[in-house]
């Protein structure tokens, strides 16, 4: 969803695949594109690039000069730096707290490892919520790549039932992604529950 909504958001041409990875067939052809099998995974002229990070700062890079991240050196370096906290620890954190199968085969400690999760999450979405306390978006008055991922773990939170709608900061955030046209689009299309009233 990240992907998808910084790419509505640079105005570039691009085609939306979806891919199911339950599916043997759809899955092969995931993998002859990115061996990791993981999405999402952009193709750029044949060559594919996995990874969020990457992909969001590639689509960055070819929207309109400003547009989705700033052209000073280190702004765009802090911008970089709270995606990679996204991907490293919050995407990492709700991954445990939702299958913490992938972290250890022992069924004895899914319950640690999801509970370890829960809490990583739950303080990170109230620091994103502190961080929304005196600004529109993640990294000031003007919307960048930084502010596509909080899209998707707000929506997270609510489908693991955090009381999302305690951060006041955050909640009204995710009014003004949902009023941009290019967020709308996204959440419509994915069908999204942030939409549902």
């Amino acid at each position: 969803m990240a992907a998808h909504i910084a790419l509505e958001e640079s105005g570039i041409p691009y085609e939306s695949v979806s891919v199911d990875l339950k599916n043997d067939a759809e899955r092969s052809r995931l993998l002859a594109l990115n061996p990791k099998g993981q999405v999402p995974t952009l193709v750029v002229d044949g060559e594919p690039l996995s990874e969020s990070i990457a992909i969001l700062s590639l689509v960055a890079d070819l929207a309109p000069k400003g547009r989705l991240i700033s052209e000073e050196a280190f702004e765009r370096a802090r911008c970089l730096s709270l995606l990679a906290w996204f991907s490293s620890t919050v995407h990492i954190a709700f991954r445990q707290s939702w299958r913490p199968e992938r972290f250890t085969g022992e069924a004895v400690g899914h319950p640690g490892i999801r509970a370890h999760g829960r809490d990583t999450y739950w303080k990170a979405m109230c620091a994103i919520d502190e961080r929304l306390a005196d600004r529109d978006y993640l990294m000031g008055d003007t919307f960048t790549i930084a502010d596509t991922y909080p899209v998707v773990f707000y929506n997270w939170g609510l489908i693991a039932d955090h009381p999302m709608a305690s951060l006041p900061h955050y909640s009204a955030f995710i009014e003004r992604m949902i009023a941009r046209p290019a967020v709308r689009t996204i959440l419509a299309r994915e069908g999204c529950q942030l939409l549902k009233p």
